[in-house]
């Protein structure tokens, strides 16, 4: 099987052995973030440094000239990515003969939220998320289009893997968070998620549904939730929480916003490729599902897009509904955690990749090569050789 490795521009850029050290695992591409949130990252191996802070979200090269005098606009990388990053690392890792894809995070930026509030997604309590942009607004829409399109078609690349294409909401790393006082589960995720833009209530309008009585009903659902009772998981949960039809009002208005988002933002990468350029999805095949990964629905998103990545970190499940729609041709990767101290296993990396392929995956992606301890990278080396 095909695989790739993620990488950020700064596990390689200032480090002359990092290209060869990762095509020595057996991967044949660098999955490489051209377009990348705030994060804080190890680099355990770097000659120049072991801790990198990402103080923002931001893209890994020069923002075209385009971008000149709108708003909002992506801002480049401060000193932990300067210049073109992404550019020198791709090139170093082409010259170790492993094809490059561009990842890019989309709808997953708190310094957006933070410069314009009014892009954020508001909860039925009226509380903004500046690291989700609502992607129902005009505006924002156009900018992730635009951003998906730059970001994605750098020169060198070959490819592009496109994250957070879809509704982002409550669930989210952030800084020193203390959000798990509450359980809310998948019912309660779904329910703090929803959105109160005046966007989305004019949405919520053309599918019969009256804004101002949706919140109140969201947050009289939510009431035995915030005392400790279970709200339970699947969409029939929600049903029982919110009502069938508001909740499939709800669900009919978001499937629409984020399947229109994903066509719109996937042409604009093929108008701006060369021939030949491969575009995958992060995806999770259940349709109201908010995150990295976005909810979509498998037959649609394999229908715009060359495939997807799909997350297998709790096992490779969530990849069967997709190969039911896949045709000739149609990348299932199966997204694999490889650190060990993020929850990873990279000793099973040969196991768990058969398992994978019999539910119908055709290539890997491991997360993340940058980030694995020695011990680790031996192991997927190992894993790999072992397929």
């Amino acid at each position: 099987m095909r695989a790739s490795a993620f990488l950020y521009p700064w596990d390689v850029n200032g480090d002359p052995a990092a290209p060869e050290r990762t095509a020595a695992l057996g991967v044949r591409g660098a999955t490489l973030a051209a377009a990348y949130h705030s994060t804080r990252a190890l680099t355990p191996r770097h000659p120049r440094h072991r801790v990198i802070t990402a103080e923002y979200a931001a893209v890994l090269y020069p923002p075209g000239g385009h971008w000149r005098g709108r708003s909002p606009r992506p801002h480049p990388a401060g000193d932990w990515a300067p210049g073109d990053a992404f550019g020198e690392a791709a090139g170093a890792l082409a010259a170790a003969g492993l094809e490059v894809h561009t990842w890019v995070v989309l709808a997953h930026n708190s310094r957006l939220g933070a410069e314009h509030p009014e892009t954020s997604v508001v909860n039925a309590y009226g509380d903004r998320y500046p690291w989700a942009p609502c992607v129902a607004q005009p505006a924002t829409r156009a900018y992730l289009v635009d951003l998906a399109a730059e970001a994605a078609v750098r020169p060198g690349a070959r490819g592009t893997e496109l994250e957070s294409l879809g509704w982002y909401g409550f669930a989210h790393l952030h800084a020193h968070d203390k959000t798990a006082g509450v359980a809310l589960g998948d019912a309660g995720q779904y329910l703090m998620s929803l959105c109160f833009c005046p966007a989305c209530r004019t949405g919520y309008g053309t599918r019969g549904l009256d804004a101002d009585a949706l919140a109140h009903a969201v947050r009289g659902a939510l009431e035995p939730v915030w005392r400790g009772a279970p709200s339970g998981g699947g969409w029939p949960a929600v049903e029982r929480l919110l009502g069938a039809p508001e909740a499939g009002g709800t669900r009919a208005w978001r499937e629409a916003t984020a399947r229109t988002l994903q066509e719109e933002a996937v042409a604009a990468v093929r108008a701006a490729a060369p021939e030949g350029f491969q575009v995958l999805l992060h995806a999770d095949p259940v349709s109201h599902h908010c995150g990295a990964d976005a909810g979509t629905d498998p037959a649609h998103v394999l229908s715009v897009a060359d495939g997807v990545v799909v997350p297998c970190a709790q096992g490779p499940d969530l990849l069967a509904p997709f190969a039911r729609h896949a045709g000739a041709g149609t990348v299932l990767a199966a997204n694999l955690p490889v650190v060990s101290g993020l929850g990873g296993r990279p000793t099973a990396l040969a196991r768990d990749a058969a398992r994978a392929r019999s539910l119908g995956a055709t290539e890997l992606r491991l997360y993340h090569a940058g980030l694995a301890s020695d011990a680790d990278l031996e192991a997927v080396a190992a894993g790999l050789a072992a397929l």
